[in-house]
Formats: structure tokens, sequence, C-alpha cells
């Protein structure tokens, strides 16, 4: 299976032109199965999704499931999911995420033909103290569910390594990350985005997506991976035990 995890920056480009349509270009050329998007809503006034699902649907078979309870949104503090077909078996919930301003992450559990699954999709704060406070949420979180393989993904705003990183806490469980540049999209400096795995060998193959449309299309780049469910079911059934 193939996962992607993309700020789309509300459809913004870098010309500073709304153009929903670069996004699902971008999108058909990465060819995930499933996909977390961040940003996906306007952000002030009514909370409307900027994608057309019969658009995003027709051109990369790709299914939004709606997490937001606006009419018309597309997701649940800007953060929501795509999936290629319909999921055999699909619950999730949403948290809300502490800190000084309005952040949340999506919860679901899926199974898209290869076994049940648990996705965790954040868009993490601005401030060192907030992504603190929100990546002890998202682990308890992961921590008080029944286990299961479980992919962990989204914009989380942190560059350092280290000690000086805001995710510390989570790397027991899911591992240091690669430091992969993804923005700005234009000129890739930062390692803010991220896609992490549980158990450890659960994400392989992980890399930017950096084309002519992607550098454009939004001001960070998507980030890819491959799960690998096969490698990593005896240590999976070995942790869970």
């Amino acid at each position: 299976m193939k996962v992607a995890s993309y700020n789309i920056h509300k459809c913004r480009g870098t010309d500073r032109l709304v153009r929903p349509g670069r996004i699902i270009g971008v999108l058909g050329e990465i060819g995930a199965d499933l996909v977390a998007l961040q940003e996906v809503d306007r952000r002030f006034g009514q909370r409307i999704g900027l994608l057309d699902p019969i658009v995003l649907q027709k051109e990369t078979g790709l299914h939004l499931l709606v997490q937001s309870d606006h009419v018309d949104g597309h997701g649940w503090h800007g953060n929501a999911l795509l999936v290629r077909g319909e999921p055999a078996y699909y619950r999730r919930f949403r948290l809300t995420l502490p800190g000084l301003e309005p952040r949340g992450a999506v919860v679901a559990e899926l199974d898209l033909g290869e076994g049940k699954f648990r996705v965790i999709a954040a868009h993490l704060g601005l401030l060192r103290r907030s992504r603190v406070d929100q990546a002890n949420v998202l682990l308890r979180a992961f921590l008080e569910l029944t286990p299961m393989p479980t992919i962990l993904l989204g914009d989380f705003n942190e560059w350092r390594r280290s000690r000086k990183s805001a995710l510390n806490v989570l790397e027991p469980y899911f591992g240091g990350a690669l430091p992969l540049p993804s923005f700005p999209s234009q000129r890739p400096m930062l390692s803010l985005d991220r896609i992490l795995g549980w158990p450890q060998g659960l994400i392989t193959e992980l890399a930017v997506h950096d084309t002519p449309l992607s550098r454009k299309a939004s001001d960070h780049l998507p980030l890819k991976a491959k799960v690998e469910f096969d490698a990593v079911s005896a240590s999976f059934r070995k942790a869970a035990a």
C-alpha cells in the first residue's frame, strides 16, 4: 500500500493563486492508496472544503472521507483523509489538540484490503510548547487504543532533531524520523512533514514527491511511502502480546 501526506496550503500555490486543480494533479502523480491532507478548508468564515470530491475521484480514484461537521467542509481542523475506493471497514474519531491556536487530529481505523490498520493524521502547532503537548496527546491516544499497525503522519511543524525536537516522546514507539526537507516547496530546507509507523518496519521507501507541479501547487512538497504489512506481521504479534 502506498501512502502520502500533503499540506495543500488551502490550494494556494507559490504564485499565490488558488488552484485546486493543481493539487488534484499532484495527487494523481503520487498515485497513493491513502493520503492525509492538511489545510483542506477555508480558514475563516464558513469552513468550506477547497477540493471538488467528484473531480478528485474521477481524476485520481481517491475518495474523500469527510471529517467536518460543517456543510461542504472536508476536514477536522483542516485534516482530511483520502482513500482509493470504499474501505471494507472504517471507524474514526477526532482529537482536539491543546495549544494557543485551534488544532486537531483525525484517528481512523480502516481496512483497504490488507487487514485493519490505524491512521493518526495531524497538523501540529507553530509553537514548540504546543507541539510538545500535542505530541503527548497523540501518544496517549495511541497507547490507549487496541494495538494494531499504526501510521502517524501529517505536518508536524518540527524541524529540530535529537533533544530539541518536540517529537522525542514518540520515538520509542515510532522511531526517529528521516530528515527529508519538504518546506518551502521551491527550495526545500526544513523537514516539517512526517510519515511514521508502528511497529518499526511498517513504513518503507519514504521519499519527498518533488516535481515541477508539486513545487508550484503548494508551499509544502508531499511525502510518500510504502506500507509493508507482511514485513511487520511477526513483530506486531509479538508487540501486541
